[in-house]
C-alpha cells in the first residue's frame, strides 16, 4: 500500500445551504440586511420591524380652526407644524417668506390678532381660534394697503424677499404707535395719545426686520408716508363721527 494514499484524509462534504430560519447565521444575516438596504427593500419584509415604520407613516394630528385673510379654515395638523409652514406649505400662502426659520430676520412677519410675530418661531397650533392676517389679506377688497402703495412710491424695496415681512411690520407699527405704545426710544413714557413717528422711533420700531439689499432710505420713507396717510384717514373718519 502506498504510504502517501494512506495518509490522506477523507474530504470533508461542503456545507449545504441553510434551509431554515435557525441554521442562519449571524454573517449571513447581516449580508441579508445589507442586501435589502442596498436594493431599498423596506422594513416590512424584516417581520416585526415593519410596525414603527408603519407608525411614522401616519403621524399624529390635532383639530385647528383659524381665521386666515378673513377665511376660515379647520385642519387637521401635525402639532410640530409652525405657522409658516402650514401657511406655505398647507395653504398655499407664499407671499410669508422663510428666511433665517430663526425668528432673526422677520421675513416671516405676519398678523396674529393684529399683533406681530415671527411665524417661524410659532406653532400653528398654538394659534387655534385666532385671526391671522398675511401679506395676501392686508388691503382687503381694496387694491393696496396705503402701506403697500407706500411702499412702492417710495423704492422702499429692492430683491423684495423680505417686503412681505417689512410690511406686515411696518402696518403693525403704525397700529402701536397710534394707540400711544412705547418704543426703546420713546422720550415720554407717559404722555397720552399716537407716538409721534420720527426717523428714529421708524428705526427702532422695524429693526426687527432686516433688508439684506440695504433699502432702509426707502423703507424709512414709506414708513413716514403711510405714517401721515394713514393718520390723515383716521382724523377723516373721527371728524365724521
Amino acid at each position: 500500500m502506498d504510504a502517501r494514499n494512506s495518509s490522506k484524509q477523507p474530504e470533508s462534504p461542503a456545507p449545504e445551504a441553510p434551509d431554515r430560519l435557525d441554521e442562519i447565521t449571524r454573517r449571513t444575516c447581516v449580508s441579508l440586511l445589507g442586501t435589502a438596504s442596498a436594493l431599498g427593500i423596506g422594513a416590512s419584509v424584516i417581520g416585526e420591524t415593519a410596525a414603527p415604520a408603519e407608525a411614522a407613516a401616519t403621524p399624529y394630528t390635532v383639530p385647528l380652526q383659524l381665521r386666515i385673510n378673513e377665511k376660515e379654515h379647520r385642519l387637521n395638523v401635525d402639532p410640530r407644524v409652525t405657522l409658516l409652514d402650514l401657511l406655505r406649505e398647507h395653504l398655499s400662502l407664499t407671499g410669508t417668506k422663510k428666511g433665517c426659520d430663526h425668528g432673526q430676520c422677520g421675513a416671516c412677519t405676519v398678523l396674529a390678532n393684529d399683533r406681530r410675530i415671527n411665524s417661524c418661531l410659532s406653532l400653528a397650533v398654538s394659534h387655534d381660534g385666532d385671526r391671522i392676517t398675511t401679506v395676501e389679506g392686508l388691503a382687503g377688497s381694496a387694491p393696496l394697503h396705503p402701506v403697500q402703495a407706500a411702499f412702492i412710491d417710495h423704492d422702499g424695496l429692492q430683491c423684495g424677499y423680505c417686503t412681505p415681512g417689512q410690511i406686515c411690520s411696518a402696518v403693525a407699527l403704525l397700529t402701536e404707535a397710534g394707540r400711544g405704545d412705547a418704543s426703546f426710544v420713546t422720550p415720554h413714557l407717559a404722555q397720552a395719545g399716537p407716538v409721534d413717528l420720527t426717523d428714529e422711533e421708524i428705526r427702532e420700531r422695524m429693526s426687527g426686520n432686516i433688508c439684506r439689499c440695504g433699502a432702509y432710505p426707502g423703507i424709512l420713507a414709506a414708513v413716514k408716508a403711510a405714517g401721515r396717510s394713514v393718520g390723515s384717514a383716521s382724523r377723516s373718519k373721527e371728524a365724521k363721527l
